[in-house]
C-alpha cells in the first residue's frame, strides 16, 4: 500500500538535520518545499504500486500494449477496434493457451472468444457401421464441422471504454482464429443456425 503524502512529509522532516536554517515552522518556505516533495514521492510511490497490476496482463492497462507486442498480438484475424477486455482476454489467451487438436480445445477456444460452438468430427463408412450411417469416403476423416448460432452478438459492459460500440457481430473472427489454428491436414467446415 502507498504511502500518503503526509507520510512522506513526516519522513523527510525526519531526515533534516536541526537548525534555524531549515525551520519547523509549518508555515516557512522550507517546510512548503518538504511538502511539495513529499507530494511527488507520494505519486511516485502510488505509481509503483499500479505497477503491480499492469505485471498481470488481466489487469494491464498502461502496459497493455507492451504485452501485446511480446504476445505477438494484435491477432491477425482481428479487424477494426478491439474493447480493452478482448484485448487483455487475447493476451492470457496466448499466454496461457497450449494448443491442441481435440473438439474440447475448439470448443474452449471458441468460447474465450465468445462463441459457443460444437465440434463434430467424421469418419469413414466401414463394412461394419449401421445402415442409417452416411456413407463417406476416406476423405472425410480429415474434416471436421463448427457448429455455432446464425449470428453471435457481444454487448458493451460496464468495464468497456465510454468510446466502445454498444455491441457487435458476426462470426468472421470465430472462422479466421480456428482456420490459423486448426491442424494444417484437416478441413474445417462451418455452420450456423439451426
Amino acid at each position: 500500500m502507498a504511502l500518503t503524502r503526509d507520510d512522506y512529509h513526516a519522513l523527510l522532516q525526519a531526515l533534516v538535520p536541526p537548525g534555524q536554517a531549515l525551520p519547523r515552522d509549518p508555515d516557512s518556505q522550507w517546510q512548503r518545499l518538504l511538502e511539495t516533495r513529499a507530494g511527488a514521492f507520494q505519486r511516485l510511490d502510488a505509481r509503483g504500486d499500479r505497477l503491480l497490476e499492469e505485471a498481470d496482463p488481466r489487469t494491464a492497462s498502461d502496459l497493455l500494449s507492451d504485452w501485446e507486442r511480446v504476445t505477438g498480438l494484435p491477432d491477425p484475424c482481428v479487424t477494426g477496434e478491439q474493447t480493452l477486455d478482448a484485448r487483455r482476454a487475447a493476451v492470457v489467451r496466448v499466454l496461457t493457451g497450449t494448443g491442441g487438436a481435440s473438439r474440447a480445445y475448439f470448443e474452449a477456444l471458441a468460447a474465450s472468444l465468445g462463441y459457443q460452438v460444437t465440434v463434430e468430427d467424421y469418419t469413414a463408412h466401414t463394412v461394419g457401421d449401421d445402415v442409417a450411417t452416411p456413407l463417406r469416403g476416406l476423405a472425410w476423416r480429415w474434416a471436421w464441422t463448427v457448429r455455432g448460432p446464425e449470428n453471435t452478438v457481444s454487448y458493451h459492459r460496464v468495464t468497456d471504454g465510454v468510446d466502445e460500440p454498444l455491441a457487435s457481430w458476426g462470426n468472421e473472427r470465430l472462422e479466421c482464429v480456428i482456420g490459423r489454428l486448426k491442424p494444417a491436414h484437416t478441413h474445417v467446415l462451418f455452420a450456423y443456425g439451426e
